[in-house]
């Protein structure tokens, strides 16, 4: 696609939407190696900082094939897992043994929840694909308890110039060459670079979280920021 699939224009949430449906039967596992299968600790890393407690009730936007939502219940909390892929919440699907874990379709910018009914909100991976971040972290904060916790893990831009150099060109031209082995499509794994470009990263997450009144606004830098986690109290 010429135009890229986070142009600032009416049909970029269509075409993120079938990007996402298309790349949904290969996506953990080109997760596992762009990553060197460390998403999967950096995913308990955010359960973690959550601090859950039996019985609380957690919402994860953006969910995904359920990665975060199944660790979440493990903790023993009732969880509910929202997608806007048909295609990834399948995945999850069948990937669900937990009767605590449910999952719905949904945009994360419109959730149609309850407001104030959540003890933990989370979104892995998701918001920089949002066409307005700053509405995904409002609907987040509307959704979420008074003192509960909204925690936000993602790709981060590194300030050290070198190393952000170098970070940005494995995005670019490396990540591609594992959508064109795994899924016969490296423009699909352009995305990655491509969803940055106009995304203010964690230090953009921390300012509309103070924006909007959260207390302790803290960002956890992970490889030199390459990968940070947001969280804040409402």
């Amino acid at each position: 696609m010429a135009e890229g699939y986070f142009s600032s224009d009416e049909t970029r949430a269509e075409r993120v939407q079938e990007l996402f449906d298309a790349i949904a039967p290969r996506y953990d596992l080109i997760n596992d190696l762009q990553s060197f299968w460390l998403h999967r600790h950096w995913k308990r890393r955010l359960v973690s900082l959550a601090q859950p407690t039996t019985g609380q009730r957690a919402l994860d936007l953006c969910c995904g094939t359920g990665d975060v939502a199944f660790e979440l219940a493990a903790h023993g909390l009732e969880v509910t897992g929202l997608d806007f892929s048909q295609s990834m919440l399948e995945c999850a699907s069948e990937r669900n043994s937990a009767p605590r874990v449910s999952f719905q379709r949904g945009d994360a910018l419109n959730t149609k929840l309850s407001e104030n009914h959540f003890d933990i909100v989370t979104m892995a991976y998701g918001l920089r694909n949002l066409s307005n971040f700053e509405g995904g972290v409002q609907e987040m904060h509307r959704l979420t308890k008074p003192g509960g916790k909204m925690l936000v893990l993602d790709f981060g831009k590194p300030t050290f110039g070198p190393w952000r150099w170098f970070y940005f060109t494995y995005l670019k031209w490396l990540v591609p060459v594992f959508g064109r082995i795994f899924c016969s499509d490296a423009p699909a794994y352009a995305y990655i670079h491509e969803s940055l470009e106009h995304y203010p990263a964690q230090d953009g997450v921390a300012k509309t979280m103070r924006d909007i009144g959260c207390r302790e606004v803290a960002i956890h830098r992970i490889l030199g920021s390459a990968m940070t986690i947001n969280v804040g109290v409402k």
